[in-house]
């Protein structure tokens, strides 16, 4: 399995609009530490799985009949955008599993187009998908979010984003799993107050020493979190990841 980050910003990426911060001038100059909206993509004995939808242009990443299904973790716009435009495409329907949010994001649920958009998911409850097997995981978030256990021949990646620490049963349901990748919501640099809708540095390792996975990767990254890295470091087995990275799984 080949777990890809398409995207590893928060809803505003980097660089932001406007901000001379230095992340973002970095960012203006070295397009290879820009960060797009967070998602990822799963290619996996043949097929693909697409894992949010918030790049714009999806349409130009993926041929028609490439995309085996979408997963989404929840309705927010930075996580679907890119199926506004896909969906008016020609070609086979694509699956499209979500949480169970009856409003969704705009008329999406009432014009698909050749989206099919699934029976809403059950928290706990594995969806095979192809070779892969996949366990939505509910978050703590202003919309109903999910997070994904990923399991592949034996290998467990679970992919969690966007969230504010995590609901109890979520938490003692992973800690019962060894988990050899953990993706995780990191959009603030630590602070004295508590973090809203979104971990900080602070609250991420918290997750990740209670978790103990192989390795931690940080996602949804903000500005304000690569000024903090470029001036601190994270500890053994934790990372930021970066648009574009590959995990071989």
């Amino acid at each position: 399995m080949k777990f890809t980050f398409s995207g590893t910003g928060d809803v505003r990426q980097v660089p932001v609009f406007g901000c001379f911060c230095p992340a973002c001038e970095l960012a203006q100059q070295q397009p290879e530490r820009r960060r797009g909206p967070a998602s990822a993509v799963i290619r996996h004995d043949g097929q693909t799985t697409l894992l949010d939808a918030g790049l714009c242009h999806l349409e130009k990443q993926f041929a028609p009949g490439e995309l085996d299904r979408i997963l989404l973790t929840h309705f927010h716009m930075d996580h679907v955008q890119g199926l506004f435009a896909l969906r008016w495409g020609k070609g086979p329907k694509i699956p499209v599993y979500c949480p169970p949010d009856e409003q969704g994001c705009d008329d999406l649920y009432r014009h698909p187009g050749l989206l099919a958009f699934q029976p809403f998911l059950r928290p706990f409850d594995p969806l095979p998908c192809g070779t892969l097997l996949v366990t939505p995981l509910p978050l703590i978030h202003s919309k109903v979010t999910y997070g994904y256990l990923i399991e592949h021949q034996g290998r467990r990646l679970t992919y969690l984003t966007d969230t504010v620490g995590l609901p109890e049963q979520t938490l003692s349901w992973l800690q019962q799993r060894n988990l050899d990748h953990l993706v995780l919501d990191c959009s603030y640099a630590p602070a004295n107050d508590p973090p809203h809708n979104h971990n900080d540095i602070s609250l991420a390792l918290t997750l990740h020493h209670q978790l103990s996975p192989g390795q931690t990767w940080l996602t949804h990254i903000s500005h304000e979190v690569d000024n903090w890295l470029a001036e601190n470091e994270l500890p053994n087995s934790v990372a930021a990841a970066y648009d574009g990275l590959t995990l071989e799984i």
